[in-house]
């Protein structure tokens, strides 16, 4: 397809005010995950007026598009991933168990010096 223009978009809405709305909103569906309705890759503000100038996004299908939301790929975890992240977890546990003002009581003791020996001679 050639360069999208406004004239091209205006032949699908009623004013230029309703077609910076729907682009806006389409674009940040495009940004949040929304599936793009035509093949062509361009960046998401071109690729919502395309979608406008195709008839493919109206004033009428707007908030239907938005609840369509692409599923995030599923992440294969191995099983040596799996194991590091239980000893990841053992690890944080044990540090948050740990308790300082222990330390702090035993740094409050105060150890007297040994008495200095005296130097008879």
């Amino acid at each position: 397809m050639a360069r999208v223009t406004i004239e091209d978009c205006l032949k699908e809405v009623d004013s230029r005010f309703t077609l910076v709305h729907l682009a806006v909103r389409r674009v940040l569906q495009l940004r949040g995950g929304a599936p793009p309705l035509t093949e062509v890759r361009n960046k998401e503000v071109v690729l919502a007026l395309r979608e406008i100038a195709a008839g493919k996004v109206t004033v009428d299908n707007i908030r239907r598009l938005e609840e369509a939301k692409a599923l995030p790929e599923p992440v294969a975890v191995t099983q040596k991933e799996d194991v590091a992240r239980l000893e990841l977890k053992e690890i944080m546990d044990e540090a948050t168990l740990y308790d300082a003002s222990m330390e702090f009581d035993e740094a409050q003791q105060v150890v007297e010096p040994d008495a200095e020996p005296s130097e008879e001679g």
